[in-house]
């Protein structure tokens, strides 16, 4: 069972992650070799992916559930997902998904099957994502680096500047918005420049 699963309904390549795969047992030797290319992956650089695999996806419970079988392109970069499934998935499933509600149904044999995401989990995998992204890519820059300078160390990144505290009365004011009714007020920053 998969809980950090991606929905991207604009993209049309589903994803599998190598270290989801060998969560599963499954081997990565031999896969079917793809000509896709992924492009702003890497700073500067094409990235390939290692392969295509062809899984069965099951959305449901035991008494109601679908199950399909989609091509995933293998990929070897860190991700605080397991898949990232696309709008082929969608369609092959024909759900429709709902990501203000973090909702995805689809018709099952008995009825319709609804899958619900978390909030607070999805807030989590946001977080994680924005810890990996700032890495991503940076081994090869520091190997770049590396090997022109000599140095084995990767640059010490420079802590922030200490930020004030905001403070409400400090730092608003009121002002009345309408030129007659002085109950119709809003309230602003009171480092805005005049207009």
């Amino acid at each position: 069972m998969m809980n950090k699963v991606f929905v991207d309904g604009e993209r049309g390549l589903n994803l599998i992650y190598a270290d989801t795969l060998r969560g599963m047992n499954r081997s990565m030797t031999k896969l079917p070799a793809t000509d896709t290319t992924f492009h702003g992956i890497i700073p500067g650089k094409a990235a390939m992916p290692l392969g295509r695999i062809s899984l069965d996806v099951v959305f449901g419970s035991p008494d109601n559930f679908r199950c399909e079988r989609l091509d995933f392109e293998v990929v070897n970069w860190p991700s605080q997902y397991h898949v990232v499934l696309s709008r082929v998935a969608l369609a092959r499933f024909m759900a429709v998904s709902h990501y203000a509600y973090l909702k995805l149904k689809m018709l099952g044999p008995d009825g319709v099957i609804t899958v619900s995401g978390n909030f607070t989990h999805s807030d989590n995998c946001d977080k994680e994502f924005h810890k990996i992204y700032e890495s991503f890519g940076m081994h090869e820059v520091f190997e770049q680096l590396k090997a022109s300078t000599g140095l084995e160390q990767s640059p010490v990144a420079k802590n922030p500047a200490h930020q004030p505290e905001f403070n409400k009365k400090a730092d608003t004011k009121e002002v009345q918005v309408h030129p007659t009714d002085p109950s119709k007020t809003v309230i602003i920053s009171t480092s805005l420049p005049p207009a």
